[in-house]
């Protein structure tokens, strides 16, 4: 059997803060909680086509490493200030590749870093 569909985790010690930085700044919408107890532990989120998961895991001990999100968006600019203004942390503001793609980069919250695309026209 073939794979159908595959979708990244990312794993943070405060699922609640990311999960409004991607509803703030992406419009994510919630799509799936799993409960432990009387607290979301696991959460699932749809941003646009694309579906994102974020775990709980209060023993995480180091920022992430080796793993980045590429989220293409309609207008880099626009969704560049709204990811900063929900709390994302500015790598690289928005700015023309030589592929043609304009590009930008922030890290949320939780230490992810964030690519926002937008293909050429």
């Amino acid at each position: 059997m073939g794979a159908r569909t595959s979708f990244p985790i990312l794993t943070t010690r405060d699922l609640g803060r990311l999960e409004s930085f991607y509803a703030g700044a992406f419009g994510a919408e919630r799509t799936y909680a799993f409960t432990a107890g009387d607290r979301d532990v696991y959460v699932a989120l749809r941003i646009g086509d694309s579906e994102l998961g974020i775990a709980l895991d209060e023993d995480l001990r180091t920022e992430p490493v080796g793993v980045a999100l590429w989220i293409y968006v309609d207008d880099v600019d626009t969704s560049y200030r709204g990811a900063v203004e929900a709390g994302a942390t500015s790598i690289a503001e928005p700015d023309l590749m030589p592929w043609g793609e304009r590009v930008a980069q922030v890290r949320d919250p939780g230490g992810f870093v964030v690519h926002l695309g937008a293909e050429p026209s």
